[in-house]
């Protein structure tokens, strides 16, 4: 039996576990519940599951009882889309879907895939994907101990608190809430709140409706919340206009992308517990945090109990350990330390600050992977754009520097090509600002290499200032004259 389902045999039989805001359930009903889902789940075609469910009391019945049948979980975040969906369910045999009755732990209902899914490695219980660099995104694999063994690490990190009730803000389908949000709760004996992501405020994966959060938070008064930096930034904003958060918050844990150090600087002055942290996906979540007694501002943090860190000669951070089994359909990833592919240093009482990615990839505010390289291909697929630059590092969405195919081309057409670009684009990944370039990107100016890919830091150095300074994220504004600086946002 998995470390969380043992702790809720452990629990008192009439004490609440979780609660969606309509629905309570306690040990016993939960327990009752994860054993009908797996009656369930046995009725299905031996292999991987996948799920595509809002926030709320099915979906965390169905993780656990996945977890109790050994079947590999593909939980897919709402934000993905439906080429995206597909794509990751081409691992799986069934995919979970909301149920039609009007109760959430009645029957689910199950949609057949086609029986021939993409191999994983062996041992996998976890696949979990990101935003994804590319309109095809890899999913990591990882076993049953990984995910739960960094629940474990976080409950001790974090255990001078005394969190005993967590809302849900992010995703099931994204591990960073399903690891810390769900089963670092339940070990610590606390209970879980989940409500749909439009009770929440969601709306999409880069909009939000800050009434709708804060009523939320008043009405489940939540002892910790995690966070990523968007979601942060409009807490702070709504608590600087006037409006009242509860009294009742001892830790928001704030990760998934960089969190600016003026951001940081007011959350403080409001009174309001920030610990950011680092973590990805190949380690099961989070591997470095700010804590209770150890928090420095500007860093992620120390390392977690059950992670090793290291920063290389060049700068990049290592981590040994538990790690990823491997993607799916590819060959299994040998045991060994994990390049992470981010730049960063540790100071001399151990906190780690990071310094940026290694390769062109950003993470935007809202803390989705985005490789420039795949918004730019869709980006002079379009008739009137011959060459792009896109940048979108803690923006909510990204901006880019065009070059159009004909010198007649005016802002307002360009405009127009974006908007049609978006519309095939999940709205984390789409382009908010658009900068006109004042020449074409060639191998004599040096903002193109020689095999035609964008020179990136050549670019940066030229048109850096005026992308940061972009509008972001609602108001695309075509800039005629671009600032020529040297910045290294």
């Amino acid at each position: 039996m998995s470390a969380v389902l043992q702790s809720l045999a452990d629990r008192a039989p009439s004490g609440v576990l979780m609660h969606d805001g309509e629905q309570a359930l306690t040990a016993s009903t939960l327990l009752d519940a994860v054993s009908r889902c797996r009656d369930q789940l046995e009725t299905l075609p031996p292999g991987a599951v996948a799920s595509r469910l809002d926030n709320g009391l099915a979906a965390a019945v169905l993780d656990l009882a996945l977890a109790a049948s050994a079947r590999p979980h593909i939980a897919l975040p709402p934000f993905f889309t439906e080429a995206q969906a597909a794509h990751a369910g081409q691992s799986a045999v069934a995919m979970a879907l909301p149920a039609a009755a009007e109760s959430p732990l009645d029957r689910l209902q199950w949609r057949t895939l086609e029986p021939s899914p993409r191999a994983l490695p062996t041992g996998t219980a976890i696949v979990t994907y990101t935003s994804g660099s590319t309109g095809a995104p890899k999913g990591v694999c990882l076993d049953c101990t990984l995910p739960e063994r960094v629940a474990a690490s976080l409950v001790q990190a974090m255990a001078t608190l005394g969190v005993r009730r967590h809302l849900s803000l992010l995703p099931l389908g994204v591990l960073l809430e399903t690891v810390g949000g769900l089963y670092a709760p339940l070990l610590a004996g606390g209970e879980v709140h989940l409500p749909s992501l439009a009770t929440v405020g969601h709306r999409g994966s880069a909009g939000l409706d800050i009434h709708a959060l804060l009523a939320t938070l008043h009405r489940h008064a939540p002892e910790s919340i995690i966070l990523v930096p968007q979601l942060l930034q409009g807490l702070v904003q709504a608590a600087e206009a006037g409006a009242a958060l509860p009294r009742s918050l001892r830790m928001i844990a704030v990760g998934g992308a960089r969190v600016p150090l003026s951001l940081l600087g007011r959350a403080a002055a409001l009174g309001l517990p920030v610990y950011e942290g680092y973590g990805l996906s190949e380690c099961a979540s989070v591997v470095a945090l700010n804590r209770p007694g150890a928090q420095r501002a500007g860093s992620v943090g120390r390392p977690l109990p059950h992670a090793r860190l290291r920063v290389d000669g060049e700068g990049e951070v290592w981590v040994d350990g538990p790690a990823f089994l491997g993607y799916t359909g590819e060959a299994s990833r040998a045991p060994g330390p994990y390049a992470t592919g981010d730049l960063g240093e540790f100071d001399s009482e151990g906190f780690l600050h990071l310094r940026g990615r290694r390769k062109a990839m950003y993470i935007t505010a809202w803390g989705r992977n985005v490789s420039p390289e795949w918004l730019e291909s869709e980006l002079v697929q379009h008739p009137l754009i011959a060459q792009a630059f896109v940048w979108g590092e803690g923006r909510v969405q990204g901006a880019a520097v065009l070059v159009p195919r004909r010198a007649d081309v005016s802002p307002a057409a360009l405009e127009r090509a974006v908007a049609e670009v978006n519309a095939g684009l999940p709205d984390y990944a789409r382009v908010a600002a658009v900068l006109l370039a004042d020449e074409p990107f060639t191998v004599a100016n040096g903002l193109l290499t020689g095999n035609g890919r964008p020179r990136r830091e050549a670019l940066m150095q030229r048109y850096g200032a005026a992308m940061v300074a972009a509008p972001d994220p609602h108001a695309r504004t075509v800039l005629s004259h671009p600032v020529h600086e040297s910045v290294h946002p």
